[in-house]
């Protein structure tokens, strides 16, 4: 009998590959928990995406209601940082927290995170994150860089293959573009 891990997952381009790569290790459940991803209509296709992907693949899913309030609450203050800055350091804590604690709360074995597929973020800090509250949670997290061995690369092809949609910017209000 495989280990449960819940995937917390961000976008659908980003989440085949790491899918793909998990789900023979693991009794995989994907965790849709996004508050950040601006706006909601982002946040709607994004869902929808992942939402279809998995059905499509007969995986289990959770998704959560959109409630941005409580991550601007969050991030207070750091508005004005700039992308990979601290800002972004308390994204993924909040959203690795919560991942985490539902993962605790419902006996999954680990947890972990596509985070660690976007271009513009900086793996260490979300791998060194998931370690933090591993230790609070007291929770395995599976702490694997996805970007490596061309997990960016193969999953761009998947996505263009399967015709995503795919965003322009990591999600927050403050990383759109123009």
């Amino acid at each position: 009998m495989k280990d449960k891990l819940l995937l917390h997952v961000c976008c659908a381009p980003c989440s085949m590959y790491v899918i793909n790569q998990l789900l023979a290790k693991f009794d995989l459940t994907v965790y849709f928990f996004n508050p950040n991803v601006w706006p909601e209509e982002e946040y709607l296709k994004r869902l929808a995406e992942i939402k279809n992907f998995c059905n499509s693949r007969k995986m289990n899913y959770l998704e959560f209601d959109y409630q941005p309030t409580d991550w601007f609450k969050f991030i207070k203050g750091y508005e004005t940082e700039p992308e990979k800055g601290f800002r972004c350091d308390l994204c993924f804590l909040y959203r690795l927290s919560k991942t985490a604690e539902y993962a605790k709360a419902n006996n999954f074995d680990w947890f972990s995170t596509t985070l660690t597929m976007g271009r513009q973020k900086q793996s260490f800090k979300i791998l060194e994150t998931g370690r933090k509250v591993e230790n609070k949670f007291k929770i395995k997290f599976w702490d694997q860089d996805f970007k490596k061995e061309f997990g960016t690369q193969i999953s761009d092809w998947l996505a263009k293959q399967m015709k995503l949609y795919k965003q322009d910017y990591c999600g927050c209000l403050f990383s759109m573009k123009g």
